[in-house]
């Protein structure tokens, strides 16, 4: 009988602990996934902010064209 509780004992401990191990898998992958987002949205936004510093140099070099020009 003390061997019938024990391992019920020892297979209630090995579920609870399969089952915190799981979740705690399924956490570290999320937290992975939301690292590989965050890395992808820092690169997304890098681009867009160097894209739009052309942008504005481009802007600036044609107002002093077209000052230049209307000076003439």
């Amino acid at each position: 009988m003390t061997k019938t509780i024990a391992l019920s004992l020892v297979l209630a401990t090995s579920l609870g602990l399969a089952a915190c191990s799981k979740q705690e898998t399924i956490n570290a992958t999320n937290d992975a996934y939301n690292v590989g987002d965050d890395l992808a949205n820092f690169g997304e936004d890098t681009m867009n902010a160097a894209g739009n510093a052309a942008d504005d140099l481009a802007n600036s070099a044609s107002n002093v064209t077209n000052h230049v020009q209307n000076a003439m």
